[in-house]
């Protein structure tokens, strides 16, 4: 059996404006956005980073018990999207001027990294990295 990771799928208020944001903070190009805007992809590689509003989600989850949706105003969940780019200052930057909020300053890790993380309007986690040297 082989197994791979397709998707990682975000529940999100306003899917267009988390897609918008993704590509205006990161550089990350738009895949696919549903006519309803219910549902949104974008370009990062072998796994899809995607985003589903919460509406959709709960068609799914809600007769699971729903779930936790990301808040701003509250502590992150305990994951994380983290972006790896070897112009890690001009990524954390771009970041900040299309409105990430600041959550962990940029710190050298003893195995050769720099990491930060910010949170876009849903409050989720975002990490960003240099490569592993």
């Amino acid at each position: 059996m082989t197994t791979t990771l397709g998707y990682t799928i975000f529940y999100v208020a306003d899917v267009r404006a988390t897609v918008a944001f993704f590509h205006q903070a990161f550089g990350l190009q738009p895949k696919f956005v549903t006519d309803e805007g219910d549902y949104g992809e974008l370009a990062t590689g072998a796994t899809t980073l995607a985003f589903a509003n919460i509406p959709l989600a709960m068609d799914g989850l809600g007769s699971a018990g729903g779930f936790a949706p990301s808040d701003p105003n509250q502590p992150p969940q305990g994951a994380s999207i983290t972006l790896v780019s070897e112009e890690f200052e001009a990524l954390f930057t771009q970041a900040l001027a299309a409105g990430a909020t600041r959550y962990v300053d940029p710190t050298e890790k003893p195995w050769g990294q720099t990491v930060a993380y910010v949170r876009d309007a849903n409050g989720i986690l975002i990490e960003l990295a240099t490569p592993v040297s």
